[in-house]
């Protein structure tokens, strides 16, 4: 059983790297790509200026720092190789987040897709400022669970890109309100999987808790009626 979760772990982490690897490829290649101004998105990239190539470098080089951020064995091995790529993975959020601060204005779907984009801008920057205060003042416990939050939102990219996948090219809704949805849903759904991964160990220790305490609790019963 405990094995069966290991490999679990690592296929989860495996598919994981691979999610980020291959959004952020999609995001260095952005501007090789033929543009259409029929395309929406091309359309409003072209009239946003700045905002787009920092946010597409920045966002881009956070998914591949990610899965790096992660490895307990480069921490371990290389803790200044850690301390360097997180050092870069915490300017590239800066940058990324206040390019998303000004692609807000001009989201796909107005204000209800653009007003998530921003509040995912700033609790971003947010759990990684937190993560790396925590670091500074040499709480590595808690350093290591804001920066897996900041990974969760950092992740939400791929997340986003599953969602538009099934909701408009595989189930064939209704593009404008499919993207509103994935735009919240793309990180709040990622945050409450990570929150359920960081409190797992002790919601399993209060059950295991309640489930031997049961038992004595019916045997000091039993010996007070005997």
């Amino acid at each position: 059983m405990r094995q069966g979760a290991v490999w679990l772990r690592r296929a989860a982490a495996l598919v994981f790297g691979l999610g980020c690897l291959a959004v952020a490829v999609y995001a260095f290649t952005f501007f090789s790509r033929e543009t259409s101004l029929r395309n929406p998105f091309d359309a409003r990239f072209v009239v946003s200026g700045w905002d787009v190539p920092g946010h597409i470098f920045g966002a881009g080089m956070a998914l591949l720092l990610a899965p790096l951020q992660l490895l307990d064995g480069v921490r371990r091995r290389w803790p200044r190789l850690h301390r360097l790529s997180g050092g870069v993975y915490a300017g590239a959020i800066l940058i990324a987040a206040i390019s998303a601060l000004s692609l807000s204005r001009h989201s796909q779907g107005g204000a209800a897709s653009g007003s998530a984009f921003a509040l995912l801008a700033v609790i971003w920057v947010g759990c990684t400022a937190m993560g790396i205060g925590y670091a500074i003042r040499r709480d590595f416990a808690n350093h290591r669970r804001w920066m897996l939050r900041s990974v969760a939102l950092t992740a939400s990219a791929v997340t986003l890109r599953i969602m538009l996948g099934v909701g408009a090219a595989a189930m064939h809704w209704p593009f404008v309100p499919v993207y509103i949805a994935a735009a919240w849903s793309c990180w709040t759904v990622n945050l409450a999987v990570c929150e359920l991964i960081l409190r797992w160990p002790s919601i399993r220790a209060r059950r295991a808790a309640r489930a031997l305490n049961r038992p004595r609790s019916r045997d000091a019963g039993d010996k007070r009626w005997a």
